[in-house]
């Protein structure tokens, strides 16, 4: 056990050290190509000025993490799962290409609209239909889901094989989901940083109950390349995530609860992303249908800047709201396995 600790800690660490000596080297280049971020006229009014602060910086912690999970994933290290490990950092990888492509275009390139959405939810879905293919037939990860607090009822919980078509369309709509809702928490310094960092500590814990050390490993990784670039994101931003991070982060964290059957618990866990894509959700149907807007702006996060939070008082909530849904996800893993 000790051993584990001391991997996860190499991970974490590695990647952490990686990404903060990487932001004074990459903070000037994109400042000198000028891959600023480009403030929308209709969000709030203080934001204006975070105008031309540099972004793309999901670069920073992919980097870090990259390294950290190849490294740590190499022939000599035993902790189990490390193939599954090395599928959540490819996935991680292939979610930050897309992003990476659309954050290019957009700012390198100096066109507005990036990907086209279509074209940005074609390389999601079949990134995660590969995830789903590969899980089940190569891995034999099976098609069965399991129901986060059945434990408590029913000896090793309640599990539902969905077949392997409905498992594949549903594998699909969590990673996807997973990546787009925290593409929408990525709107303040620090917030979507910091909240993925709180939702990985419990998949970490997860994924060792359950043997998978090697998706452990990725995810300390990415919490360690995460918290390496809060130096630089927390407010005042330095430096922003971009859809290169922010996609990634969804991506890997969907990736992460497949292969560690703990989908469902992504719900729970990730309860803040859950409500920034709602509030989304919920603002467009309303507004459709009533002409009304149940929120000052969506995501959620705006609205309580609307309302007269400071930018630190709303991402510092968020992230303890996190930590809150985290705590209630691990109950929910009592007496599954």
């Amino acid at each position: 056990m000790n051993e584990i600790y001391k991997y996860l800690a190499s991970s974490f660490g590695l990647s952490f050290v990686i990404t903060v000596v990487l932001g004074p080297l990459l903070i000037p280049v994109l400042r000198k190509l000028k891959f600023g971020q480009n403030v929308r006229d209709d969000g709030p009014q203080r934001h204006l000025q975070k105008t031309g602060t540099p972004t793309m910086g999901g670069l920073m912690f992919l980097i870090g993490t990259a390294i950290a999970g190849f490294s740590m994933l190499r022939p000599g290290i035993s902790l189990g799962g490390a193939k599954e490990g090395l599928l959540v950092l490819v996935i991680t990888l292939g979610f930050g290409i897309i992003g990476f492509l659309d954050d290019f275009i957009k700012i390198g390139l100096k066109r507005s609209l990036g990907l086209r959405a279509r074209e940005k939810l074609l390389g999601q879905i079949i990134l995660a239909l590969g995830l789903g293919v590969v899980a089940v037939i190569w891995l034999g990860r099976g098609t069965d889901v399991v129901i986060p607090f059945s434990g408590f009822f029913v000896d090793n919980g309640l599990r539902f094989d969905l077949t392997p078509v409905g498992y594949l369309i549903f594998v699909t709509l969590v990673v996807v989901g997973a990546s787009n809702a925290v593409n929408l928490t990525d709107g303040l310094d620090g917030l979507a940083a910091g909240t993925t960092v709180v939702a990985v500590i419990p998949f970490i814990a997860i994924a060792l109950v359950n043997g998978i050390g090697g998706v452990a490993l990725v995810l300390a990784a990415l919490a360690g390349g995460c918290i390496g670039f809060l130096i630089y994101n927390r407010y005042p931003a330095k430096i922003f995530m971009g859809d290169t991070g922010s996609l990634a982060l969804g991506g890997g964290l969907g990736a992460a609860v497949v292969l560690t059957r703990s989908e469902v618990f992504l719900v729970i866990v990730g309860g803040v992303f859950v409500l920034e894509a709602l509030s989304v959700i919920l603002q467009v149907i309303s507004f459709k249908t009533t002409g009304k807007r149940i929120l000052r702006m969506s995501p959620l996060h705006h609205h309580f800047e609307l309302i007269g939070w400071s930018e630190v008082r709303v991402v510092i909530t968020f992230w303890l709201t996190g930590v809150f849904f985290g705590l209630i996800g691990l109950l929910g893993i009592y007496n599954l396995t």
